[in-house]
């Protein structure tokens, strides 16, 4: 059977941590962490759990976890969040391709969320299909300054993995908006770098089409009051996010 090696990054996940850890017990052969000198009992309590831990100053997530990546000892890693883990039906087909010697260079797997106490299985949020499961060879983490992935090499060969990745989202509407902020400026940034440009019709309708994409052809409206106010948030991001583009542009 072919090792398989965990790696995840932290900083102050001690309400998280434990139970991302426990969750890959079945399919890990080490479980290493890569920690930004968090200030809580992160680092204690995976040394408790018996994982290989490591400390770095955080210099972004792309970076960060490509700086993981490169402590572990086995070719195949799987890269988990703190707030993310296995559901036992992907459990069980990650160590379905183990014992074949993971035919695939990578794998995808979908993420499913659980927002303010309630697993969200429709709209933009599902199935959210991440590629976690990776030859280290075939794939490296992407630097961008926020929404980084996972990317397989041109001829890396990709899987999908049946099971989901539970996501803990947010745990009350709050962080939710406090988040967006943060990421509709980061996402302007980026945005901003790579040249891109913003006019009305992106700030105005832009908004309403990720509202009605999500609420209504991807059926957001299947998980009630919580699905509304998802498509909202999202419409919401993307408003942000062209609204900081253009003031970034008129500032050049």
């Amino acid at each position: 059977m072919t090792a398989l090696s965990v790696v995840i990054i932290t900083y102050n996940e001690e309400k998280n941590i434990a139970r991302c850890m426990q969750s890959v017990t079945p399919v890990a052969d080490e479980v290493i962490v890569l920690d930004s000198f968090s200030t809580d009992r992160t680092a204690a309590i995976v040394r408790q759990l018996g994982g290989c831990l490591h400390q770095r100053a955080f210099s972004g997530y792309g970076s960060q976890k490509n700086a993981a990546a490169s402590l572990a000892c086995h070719d195949h890693i799987l890269f988990l969040d703190a707030d993310e883990l296995l559901s036992e039906k992907l459990c069980e087909s990650i160590l379905r391709e183990k014992s074949q010697g993971f035919p695939q260079d990578c794998y995808l797997m979908n993420r499913l969320n659980n927002y303010c106490g309630q697993w969200i299985r429709h709209g933009s949020w599902y199935p959210d299909r991440k590629v976690r499961l990776a030859h280290r060879q075939k794939s490296a983490w992407s630097l961008d300054i926020v929404h980084e992935s996972l990317v397989p090499d041109k001829d890396a060969s990709v899987g999908l993995l049946a099971g989901d990745l539970l996501h803990y989202t947010y745990s009350n509407y709050d962080d939710h908006v406090e988040k967006n902020n943060r990421y509709s400026r980061l996402s302007a940034q980026l945005l901003f770098e790579k040249g891109k440009n913003v006019n009305w019709v992106k700030i105005v309708i832009n908004p309403f089409w990720a509202f009605f994409t999500s609420y209504f052809l991807r059926a957001g409206f299947l998980d009630g009051f919580n699905g509304f106010v998802i498509a909202v948030q999202i419409g919401h991001l993307t408003f942000l996010k062209y609204i900081k583009l253009h003031r970034l542009k008129r500032n050049i």
